[in-house]
C-alpha cells in the first residue's frame, strides 16, 4: 500500500467495524432485529465515533491512547444499544443482547489490534511511509531526527533538514529559501519546522505554502508555552509537536458523509426535477437561439483542478463567454435566459457535477478560471476556498453575494463567508443554506442576473 492509498485506512477500518457489528447481532438472531433496529445501531456506532474521535488514530498514536479510546467508544456504544430496549420487555432481551454485545467488544478489539499491528509491521517493511524533511537546525530537531530514523515503524521517510544556520549536519540540502522547490518537486508529504529558529511573519508563510500546495505543516514549539487555539498539541515519544487544527472536511467520516448526501440529494433533483425540466426548457432555448440546451465552462474545484461546469444555457452564442461575466443589462443573455437565471434555474445541470464528484450541493461557488488567476493574486487567503469542492450553492450566495463581482471588496467579503464555512462547517449549516437557497429562488434576488 503506497501513501496514496492512506486515505483508505480510516474507512477499511470503519468498514469492518460495521461489519463485525452487523455479523454478530445476525449471529444472536434477536427477535427485534427489524431494520430501524439495523439503522440505529450502524448511525449510532457512527455518531458516537465522531464525538470520541476513535478513528483519530494515527502512526505517532501511543498504544495507551488507542486502548482508552476503545473503552469509551464501546462502552457508550453499550449504553446506546440498550437504550433502544428501554420500551419493551427487559427481562429476556437484556440477557440475548449480553451475549451480543461480548461478542462485539471482543471481535472489534481483537481486529483494531491486528489491523494496527499489521499495519506498523507493514511499515517496518518501507509501506505507507510519509516523506518528510525538518525547516531549522536546533533542538529538539536533532530529538525528532532520530526518532524517524530509529523508529521506522512509524513510516515516515526522513529526506533531510533546511537550515540557514546549521550547515554542517548529516542530510543537510540546502537553505530555508531552497526548501520549497525541493518539497514540489520531490512530492514532500508533511513538513516539520523548528518556531524558534523563525519569525511570525516566516512562519505564517510557510503554512500558506503548504495550505496552497496541500502539504502538512507541523510546528515544532521550546515549549508548550507556544500552545494556543489554533493548534493541537501531540507527542511523538516525549518530543511535542504542533499540528495545524484540521478542518471538519478532513475527518474522513465527514467526507465520506457529505459524499453520500450529496449523491442522494442529487439523484433526487436529477430524477425528479431535472429529468422533465430538460425538456422543457429544451423547446423554449431552441425557439429563441441557436446552440447546445447546457452550457460548459472550465471552472476551477478542488486543489484547483478544472472541471467542466454545467449550466442551461441562457445566452446566446458568443466567443466572450468563457472570459466575461453576465452583468445587470447583458445584451447576451435571451428571454429565456433571464427567467431560468433570476429563479436559477440555469444552475440545475450542476447537480450532475455533483452526481460525478466535481461538485457538492454546497460549498463555495466555482468561479471563472480568469477569475480566479486574477483575485488569487490580490484577495488574501483566496487559495483556501479551493481546499473543498465548489458547490451548487453556498454561504456567501444565501447572503446576497452572488452574481457580478464589482469591486474588489465584493471578493474579498464572498471569500471571507466561504472561509467561515470550510472552518465551522456542520450538516446543520448545509441544511440551512440549502432551504435559504430554494427561497431566495423563489421570491427572486436583485443580482441574480
Amino acid at each position: 500500500m503506497s501513501k496514496r492509498y492512506s486515505i483508505y485506512l480510516t474507512p477499511i477500518s470503519i468498514f469492518i467495524d460495521l461489519l463485525i457489528i452487523n455479523i454478530s447481532i445476525f449471529i444472536i438472531k434477536v427477535s427485534y432485529l427489524t431494520p430501524s433496529f439495523i439503522i440505529y445501531i450502524n448511525f449510532g456506532w457512527l455518531i458516537i465515533s465522531f464525538y470520541t474521535k476513535f478513528y483519530n488514530v494515527y502512526r505517532y498514536t501511543k498504544q495507551t491512547k488507542i486502548i482508552s479510546l476503545l473503552i469509551v467508544q464501546l462502552g457508550i456504544f453499550f449504553l446506546a444499544y440498550f437504550a433502544y430496549f428501554s420500551l419493551f420487555r427487559e427481562g429476556v432481551i437484556v440477557n440475548k443482547q449480553s451475549n451480543s454485545l461480548i461478542i462485539i467488544f471482543t471481535l472489534i478489539s481483537f481486529f483494531k489490534i491486528l489491523f494496527l499491528f499489521a499495519l506498523r509491521n507493514y511499515r517496518l517493511g518501507g509501506g505507507n511511509f510519509r516523506d518528510v524533511i525538518i525547516l531549522g537546525g536546533r533542538e529538539p530537531i536533532e530529538s525528532l531526527t532520530n526518532l524517524f530514523n530509529e523508529r521506522s515503524n512509524l513510516g515516515y521517510r526522513f529526506k533531510g533538514y533546511f537550515s540557514d544556520i546549521n550547515t554542517s549536519r548529516e542530510k543537510y540540502l540546502g537553505k530555508i529559501e531552497d526548501s520549497f522547490n525541493y518539497i514540489i518537486e520531490n512530492n514532500i508529504d508533511e513538513i516539520y519546522c523548528s518556531i524558534s529558529e523563525f519569525s511570525q511573519k516566516q512562519i505564517k508563510k510557510i503554512i500558506e505554502f503548504g495550505n496552497r500546495n496541500n502539504k502538512v505543516v507541523k510546528l515544532i514549539p521550546d515549549s508548550k508555552g507556544v500552545f494556543s487555539k489554533g493548534l493541537e498539541l501531540d507527542y511523538y515519544d516525549y518530543i511535542p509537536v504542533l499540528t495545524l487544527k484540521k478542518l471538519p472536511f478532513d475527518n474522513p467520516i465527514i467526507k465520506h458523509s457529505k459524499r453520500l448526501f450529496d449523491i442522494v440529494f442529487s439523484l433526487l433533483i436529477i430524477v425528479f426535477i431535472l429529468s422533465w425540466i430538460s425538456c422543457i426548457l429544451f423547446v423554449l432555448i431552441k425557439l429563441e437561439t441557436k446552440g447546445p440546451l447546457i452550457f460548459k465552462q472550465l471552472r476551477d474545484g478542488l486543489n484547483g483542478k478544472q472541471f467542466e461546469c454545467y449550466k442551461f444555457r441562457s445566452m446566446g452564442v458568443n466567443k466572450d463567454a468563457d472570459k466575461k461575466q453576465a452583468t445587470k443589462e447583458d445584451i447576451r443573455i435571451t428571454k429565456i435566459g433571464r427567467f431560468i437565471r433570476k429563479t436559477s434555474i440555469d444552475e440545475l445541470p450542476q447537480f450532475i457535477n455533483v452526481l460525478k464528484g466535481d461538485m457538492s450541493v454546497v460549498g463555495p461557488r466555482p468561479h471563472m478560471t480568469s477569475q480566479s488567476k486574477k483575485f488569487a493574486k490580490i484577495v488574501d487567503k483566496y487559495f483556501i476556498r479551493n481546499l473543498v469542492k465548489p458547490g451548487v450553492t453556498g454561504l456567501a450566495q444565501v447572503r446576497g453575494l452572488r452574481g457580478e463581482i464589482e469591486t474588489l471588496a465584493d471578493m474579498e467579503n464572498r471569500v471571507r463567508l466561504d472561509i467561515f464555512y470550510i472552518n465551522n462547517w456542520s450538516f446543520i449549516l448545509d441544511i440551512k443554506i440549502i432551504v435559504q437557497t430554494v427561497f431566495n429562488a423563489i421570491k427572486g434576488e436583485e443580482k441574480a442576473y
